[in-house]
């Protein structure tokens, strides 16, 4: 069941400190970076995972999610749905909680994979929408 409830969305929020950003961007203008750094100017850790960089947003960036060599809670996909079952497999892998599909990107089967496998789902959603939404005043 994927997640759009309110309370759901805010304890992801309270619970999540690292989130790793699949599909970082290097340019400001395009929501895969200004979504990572209002996540950065929130107090979260944001890794950045793009293989054709070493380094975005002032932190070291991974080729791929199994190369993280942190704890993970949070992976926020800026990738196309054809490429989600591929993360969320990255994403079980590294024992992450939650995958957050950006808006538009939705791919069901993977997301009961997820949910098999004891994730929380988010689809067809943005943190920089929900968070100050449900947190006004932060």
């Amino acid at each position: 069941m994927t997640l759009s409830a309110d309370p759901d969305l805010k304890q992801i929020f309270e619970t999540c400190r690292t989130i790793a950003v699949v599909g970082c961007s290097p340019n400001p203008e395009r929501a895969g970076n200004y979504v990572a750094r209002y996540l950065q100017e929130r107090g979260y850790r944001v890794i950045p995972v793009n293989p054709g960089h070493q380094t975005l947003l002032g932190e070291r960036c991974y080729a791929s999610l199994r190369d993280i060599p942190e704890p993970v809670d949070m992976i926020d996909c800026f990738r196309r749905s054809e490429f989600i079952p591929d993360i969320v497999e990255d994403a079980i892998a590294i024992g992450a909680k939650v995958i957050w599909m950006q808006l538009g990107v939705i791919h069901k089967e993977a997301a009961l994979r997820a949910e098999a496998a004891g994730m929380k789902v988010v689809m067809n959603r943005c943190p920089i929408i929900d968070y100050p939404r449900l947190f006004p005043s932060r």
